[in-house]
């Protein structure tokens, strides 16, 4: 089979010939038809920030630990494992097996990987794993959305934005999204009740407070961002900005550590290390076909063209997500 293979850190991903992966007892071997590129691909293919690499579930201290990235997948089951009970030949599916989504097979543990929603393309199906899920723990199991709450989300138009902005509506939240000045009307067309544009405005100057701040961009400091939640709001860490030694993981340990000092909860959002993710994929399958949420695709991008779609994403500047059609 192809698939696109990284070296080492910091190379070009490099096309080649591998041999197709042979599913284990609890596997099922996808026939890739979509994926999708995100921030969690380009952190692993550059190895950065390097405080990464000595933690536990980093990239590697030395090499890369995944040799094929791609954490999104979307396609039609090959085979099955021995124990697999769930799924048969023939299905569609879509999955978050964490790697080897750039590959045109990879095999998937059953409980990383659901039913495709059945309104939607693969294209369309590859965009939502990681970004959904991240955004559908952080408002529901880390900010214990509740219809009414007044939720903030910094950083609303990218992949994990788009979709907590429909998620919190969903929820029966009141959102405000902040984003730039070109993402205004997407963000509106999500549902948002309220869009800040940071280029004109602070949102930790409004005077306005929330119940709940998704903190996707990491572009104020967690002392600017209490200036808007209430009392006992929650203030739930996704992201921040890139670096090459310590960013992200400097601006949420520093919010951490003075969250311990203050009423409001700081929490961090960690979608890798959680056991439900079928469970989560089989929720979100439910909302996309009620026409609940959808996946916003700023580009897609042929399987030749993996690293200029890596290149793009990591840009900073897609509206929803990159996604990679085979």
């Amino acid at each position: 089979m192809k698939a696109f293979v990284l070296p080492s850190y910091g190379s070009p991903l490099v096309l080649t010939d591998l041999d197709q992966p042979v599913p284990g007892d609890d596997e099922v071997l996808v026939r890739v038809r979509a994926t999708s590129v995100q921030p969690y691909d380009w952190h692993f293919l550059r190895g950065e920030p390097y405080v990464a690499r000595v933690m536990g579930g980093g990239p590697g201290l030395r090499a890369p630990r995944f040799s094929v990235l791609g954490a999104d997948v979307a396609g039609e089951v090959e085979a099955v494992g021995k124990d697999v009970t769930g799924f048969r030949p023939g299905d569609e599916v879509y999955a978050m097996p964490k790697q080897g989504g750039f590959a045109e097979y990879v095999c998937v543990p059953e409980s990383e990987l659901a039913l495709k929603p059945r309104n939607v393309s693969f294209e369309e199906a590859a965009a939502v794993p990681m970004a959904a899920c991240t955004a559908l723990l952080a408002l529901r199991d880390d900010g214990h959305v509740e219809p009414g709450d007044r939720v903030l989300i910094n950083g609303a138009s990218g992949g994990v934005g788009t979709f907590a902005v429909q998620l919190a509506k969903a929820f029966g939240a009141h959102v405000t999204g902040v984003c730039g000045s070109r993402n205004v009307g997407l963000v509106r067309s999500l549902g948002a009740d309220e869009v800040v544009d940071y280029t004109k405005e602070d949102f930790t100057r409004s005077g306005r407070r929330y119940d709940l701040l998704l903190d996707i961009a990491g572009s104020r400091s967690g002392s600017a961002c209490r200036r808007v939640m209430t009392r006992k709001a929650t203030h739930v860490l996704i992201g921040g900005p890139a670096g090459r030694w310590f960013q992200p993981a400097s601006h949420v340990f520093a919010t951490l550590a003075a969250g311990l000092f203050v009423s409001q909860r700081v929490v961090v959002t960690e979608v890798v290390p959680c056991t439900e993710i079928r469970q989560n994929l089989m929720t979100l399958a439910e909302l996309i076909e009620a026409g609940e949420i959808h996946p916003v695709i700023d580009r897609t991008y042929p399987f030749a063209e993996i690293p200029a779609a890596v290149s793009y994403q990591e840009q900073g500047h897609a509206s929803g997500k990159v996604v990679v059609s085979l």
